[in-house]
């Protein structure tokens, strides 16, 4: 295996202290030719299904053969295993705590251990830093070309997050939930394009909190400065923005409000 192998590193740490730039130097002194990517520390803290959305849909765009850390584990230093799932061009390191849900749901997975042996893991292991201590090295002993195998015993399964799932009524209307907030205020929702099943050209009106949007838009620019405009975005989920504003502060809207979607009549 190359030396330069990606590895991305997404946690909830932020970057006020300096847990990432830790996590880095670990690898550094393993593997100094490992390529790594920050795909994203700003996730809420512990917050396991934002983390579970976010790889869920930027996997896809890395070079094959990469190997993710997915850190957001609300159970650190407690029962939880940490797990290494192999699929048929990645490799992931996480908690099992359901944050490779989408993972799961779109990867035919080829194999998944616990990781387990502390062979390598650095030498001290701390009961609340396992980032630093076991996700790092890990993924540094992967680049260089260590099986998934040497990582622990073989697992059957994972936990299973219980990700909120859009309905479809009886009369066409689609209902569904906000389920990731990002730093520009705009309301990702859990409908993507599959549910709406190629029918974008009817959909009559997006309703959320006390506010109705009339049209579909295809930019943020579609509408007025100050005004919420529903379109889908780059994840391939609806979402609900504000021209040149927060979307959430105007609509007082957050994680776990419900969205709808009503169309035009079929003739």
């Amino acid at each position: 295996m190359s030396k330069d192998k990606v590895i991305a590193l997404l946690t909830d740490f932020g970057l006020d202290d300096s847990y990432v730039g830790t996590m880095k130097a670990v690898i550094a002194n393993i593997n100094p030719g490992a390529y790594v990517i920050d795909l994203c520390h700003g996730i809420r803290p512990q917050d396991v299904i934002g983390g579970a959305f976010l790889l869920g849909s930027s996997y896809k765009f890395f070079p094959e053969g990469a190997i993710f850390i997915a850190v957001v584990d609300p159970g650190v230093g407690g029962e939880r295993k940490i797990v290494c799932v192999q699929t048929r061009k990645y490799i992931f390191l996480a908690p099992d705590n359901g944050i490779l849900e989408s993972i799961l749901a779109r990867e035919e997975t080829l194999t998944i251990v616990e990781v387990s042996n502390a062979e390598y893991f650095l030498p001290d292991v701390s009961s609340t830093f396992h980032g630093r201590d076991v996700f790092a090295p890990v993924a540094a002993h992967l680049s260089l070309g260590v099986k998934p195998a040497r990582l622990g015993e073989s697992l059957k399964g994972l936990r299973r997050l219980d990700l909120p799932r859009p309905e479809t009524s009886a009369d066409g209307v689609v209902t569904g939930e906000v389920i990731y907030e990002d730093r520009f205020g705009n309301l990702i929702t859990n409908i993507d394009r599959n549910v709406i099943g190629g029918t974008e050209s009817r959909i009559l009106s997006v309703a959320i909190g006390n506010r109705k949007i009339d049209k579909l838009s295809t930019s943020y620019q579609d509408g007025r400065p100050g005004e919420p405009v529903a379109l889908f975005g780059s994840s391939g989920h609806l979402e609900v923005a504000v021209n040149g504003g927060s979307a959430s502060k105007l609509l007082n809207c957050s994680r776990g409000d419900g969205v709808t979607v009503a169309f035009e009549k079929s003739h």
